[in-house]
């Protein structure tokens, strides 16, 4: 992959090997997103499989080309697996993204957040502002999975941040934000229906697990997967009338656009 391509160009160079290579995401994920999440690996080209018993998450992560780590219905036998799979993701290089989901609204959330980020070598880390702000600031709260902050009320601390821990942090939001703390890249892609649809986040927080296990630079390989899935949802947009035809519009969309597409419709800046 050409490292002088411009944010377009590679956007549509992660689609195509993501199609042409077919990457297994290992997912320990929530409950309530395990169906659709799946479905949006597959329409985007690479290949799910959800394992949370701590008696084969090792064997899982051992060949899994990402592991997702997403922490929205949680229990303290589920942190465990995902601390041995990340530890095993860690020792492989495989990369490991991690979704702080509702990180500030229980003590248990944040925690098991931070013992995540601690015990493994996480490379991404995708949430809302409240909860990218919880990683660093204890008091910082969340309204459940909902964002009380803005993108923008985030970026300073999120730059620090990442470069505090050595991780790429992704603040998502109407504008998302991209940054590992020396770089930062704004996508602009997206629609306004997507937040009324559950499981937007961590469908994207897994397509960018995908887009990872084929791109080694993860300020890019995030960018642009969220610049994937934020041009699926304009597309998805154009044509439904509400949340209900939206969420199938959105699996549509993210099976039929092509890498020219996305280099043509990515808005990626600086």
């Amino acid at each position: 992959m050409s490292r002088t391509s411009t944010p377009a160009e590679r956007a549509a160079e992660n689609l195509q090997k993501v199609r042409a290579n077919n990457p297994l995401i290992h997912n320990i994920t929530n409950f309530v997103v395990m169906n659709s999440t799946a479905n949006v690996l597959l329409a985007a080209g690479a290949s799910p499989v959800m394992a949370h018993a701590e008696n084969e998450v090792e064997e899982m992560a051992g060949f899994a080309g990402a592991l997702v780590l997403n922490i929205g219905t949680l229990t303290d036998a589920w942190v465990d697996s995902m601390v041995k799979a990340g530890r095993k993701a860690s020792e492989l290089g495989t990369p490991i993204v991690l979704d702080p989901v509702g990180s500030g609204a229980t003590a248990l959330r944040t925690a098991a957040a931070k013992r995540i980020i601690a015990d493994t070598q996480v490379t991404v880390i995708r949430g809302n502002a409240s909860e990218v702000l919880s990683l660093r600031d204890a008091d910082s709260k969340t309204r459940g999975v909902d964002a009380l902050h803005s993108v923008e009320d985030a970026a300073g601390v999120a730059g620090i941040l990442a470069g505090e821990l050595g991780v790429t942090l992704a603040v998502t939001g109407p504008v998302d934000l991209v940054t590992d703390g020396m770089r930062v890249l704004r996508v602009e892609n997206g629609h306004k229906l997507m937040p009324y649809v559950t499981g937007t986040g961590c469908a994207a927080t897994t397509i960018v697990g995908a887009f990872n296990a084929v791109d080694d630079d993860p300020v890019m390989a995030t960018a642009t997967a969220l610049a994937y899935f934020g041009l699926a949802g304009e597309m998805a947009g154009e044509i439904s009338k509400g949340p209900g035809s939206f969420m199938v519009n959105l699996l549509d969309s993210l099976y039929t656009i092509t890498p020219e597409d996305l280099r043509t419709g990515c808005r990626i800046c600086p």
